[in-house]
Formats: C-alpha cells, structure tokens, sequence
C-alpha cells in the first residue's frame, strides 16, 4: 500500500509541476506545487531533493508524449522529406490547440538560463534528440550537408515554437513552406 501511494504522490506531483511549469513559468514556488498537487511540502521533499528536481523529472516524464506527437511514425509518413515536414505539420497543429505556450523544452531553457542546472539538462537532450532525429531523416533523403540541415530546422522549430507560444504568430502552414525550401534547397527527396 505504501508503494502504491508514494507512486501516487509523485504521479500528482509531476503531473502538477507539467502543467504548472508550462502554464505560469518555472518560477512556480513549492507551496503552489504542492497545493495543487493536493500534497504536503514534507511528502514533496521526501519524494524530490527539490523543486529543480521535481521540474527535471516533469521535463524528462513529458518527453515521449511530446516526442510521439511529434515524429512520424511508419504509416505517418514514407519519404524522409515526408517525415521531417511531417514534424512541423504536428507543430501548426498542436500550436493550435489551447493552452500552447511553445514547446515546454525551450521554455525551460530559456527561462532557466543556466545551461548546467538539472532541467536544462533534460531540456537540451530532448532538444538534441528532435536535432539528431531530423538529421537522420536529412541524411537518408539525400540532403547535402545533413548536419548543416537538422541546425537549420531546430531554428526553424525554436523560433516557430517560440512565437506561437507568446501568440504573435499563427503557424499555420508558415513553418511547412519555410521547411519545404530548406529541404528543396539542401536536395532532400
């Protein structure tokens, strides 16, 4: 019973800190967290070392459900260039949805501004996997310079990501056709 319960009381805590994170910004304090969490601070504390841990683990919990909504899988899409438009399809798609504040990996990033805290940390290696992900399909579609490309691409998702999350840009099939001529101009098939 008392596994089931700590398990409880970490699923309600991270499931709090992935929506309270994203929506107000990391600078969330712990009595907000844990209020609506509906845990006490101590069970907090006996669970995390801190809340830098806590948004960490959230960031590091959110990353195959953000990763799934994203990438393609094998009936998604055919061709590389498929898949990697694919990704900035599910981009305007999900910038559509309410609540978007951008991608939440950046997010932290950015607001964290300390390359070497622990949620950074997660943040920087979701960010490099969407980065090699892109690369692996640059490289398979025949792009010149796939590394140059997947770089590209990032900015390009970032900045989309970005501006769509503070709502001054509406996606809508802007980042696509800016991927289409970055894919055309680096010959990918």
């Amino acid at each position: 019973m008392a596994t089931t319960e700590k398990a409880s009381t970490r699923d309600r805590l991270l499931d709090a800190a992935t929506e309270l994170f994203y929506r107000d910004g990391v600078s969330i304090g712990v009595e907000a967290l844990c209020r609506t969490a509906g845990v006490s601070k101590r069970s907090m504390y006996q669970l995390f070392a801190s809340k830098d841990e806590v948004l960490a683990a959230s960031l590091d919990r959110r990353l195959p459900a953000y990763a799934a909504r994203l990438l393609p899988g094998p009936e998604d899409a055919t061709t590389p260039r498929e898949r990697i438009l694919y990704t900035f399809e599910q981009l305007e798609r999900i910038s559509t949805e309410p609540g978007y504040e951008g991608c939440p990996f950046l997010a932290a990033q950015v607001e964290l501004k300390d390359p070497d805290h622990q949620a950074s940390v997660v943040a920087r290696a979701a960010k490099e996997k969407l980065q090699e992900a892109l690369r692996t399909e640059a490289e398979a579609g025949g792009a010149r310079e796939p590394a140059v490309l997947a770089r590209q691409l990032m900015l390009v998702f970032d900045g989309a990501s970005a501006r769509s999350g503070v709502h001054v840009e509406d996606l809508d099939g802007l980042t696509t056709a800016t991927v289409a001529i970055l894919l055309d101009a680096a010959g990918v098939r």
